[in-house]
């Protein structure tokens, strides 16, 4: 039996794996802006979880949520920041508002979430973080370039961290879905004020490669890859969930690299 804390946990992704481990046996620390919205498993599971009502951008509150898990179940062994965001719309058009407020959820968010746990997990000698990212925090698509943005960064302060705890007994991983039939482009999204002059472009964003119909995968074929990933004794950096990322990622590296190359010779004359 294992002590989970997870962030956005009222759908999609979080609320399937939240009701896995839950039916598993599991301890559930459970976040989301409104309790209610977990009533059906506060009722179901009682003392096995535990719904904290929780606005993630607020630093202090989160540092209180992730205490208030710990002494509830008297341990913390995997802590899922899953709470986040899309916001579409090309770079000319998104809104400093819009810009600001998926970065303080998606980037600010997950770290509050692990810098408030890091004492727990070192303390105890043992922990694993798990990073929801997302393929495009690897490569990129046209109209979605903020949030690719808050995933790069994640990217890169998850890949930090797992340098940084290795010798603490503290895993990282980073889990890279490809496109999932979730609410990612519906509700739960920012749509920015259009452009006439990206039309084109949104136009062809339905037939790129990684979003036509058969790339989306089926959000609960996830848990058994979740449960596997935390139940591991040697988890990796790194996961790819679904089909379509590891073959993109294979092939977009590949013409970087070519890229990268044929300049070279321009680089290596740069050192001095």
């Amino acid at each position: 039996m294992k002590t989970i804390f997870i962030t956005g946990a009222s759908r999609g992704f979080g609320k399937l794996w939240v009701e896995a481990l839950l039916q598993r046996g599991d301890n559930v620390a459970a976040t989301s802006r409104t309790a209610d919205s977990l009533k059906d498993l506060t009722d179901k599971y009682k003392n096995q979880f535990l719904a904290i009502e929780l606005d993630i951008t607020d630093r202090s509150a989160v540092i209180a949520a992730v205490n208030k898990a710990k002494n509830h179940f008297g341990s913390l062994d995997v802590v899922i920041n899953n709470a986040g965001y899309g916001v579409f719309g090309a770079i000319e058009e998104v809104s400093e508002k819009d810009a600001k407020d998926v970065f303080e959820a998606n980037v600010f968010g997950s770290l509050w979430v692990t810098q408030a746990a890091l004492p727990i997990l070192r303390e105890q000698g043992s922990g694993h973080i798990v990073q929801l990212s997302s393929v495009l925090g690897v490569w990129t698509l046209p109209i979605l370039g903020i949030y690719n943005a808050t995933k790069f960064a994640m990217e890169g302060i998850m890949e930090s961290l797992h340098a940084e705890v290795a010798d603490l007994g503290i895993h990282v991983t980073l889990v890279e879905p490809n496109g999932y039939a979730t609410d990612f482009g519906g509700s739960s999204a920012v749509q920015s004020d259009a452009i006439a002059a990206y039309d084109t472009v949104k136009a062809g964003l339905g037939q790129t490669e990684g979003l036509l119909p058969e790339d989306y995968g089926k959000p609960e074929a996830t848990v058994a890859a979740i449960l596997k990933l935390i139940d591991s004794k040697n988890p990796p950096l790194r996961l790819f969930l679904g089909k379509v990322g590891l073959k993109k990622t294979e092939r977009i590296y590949a013409e970087k690299l070519q890229t990268w190359r044929a300049w070279d010779e321009v680089s290596v004359a740069a050192h001095g």
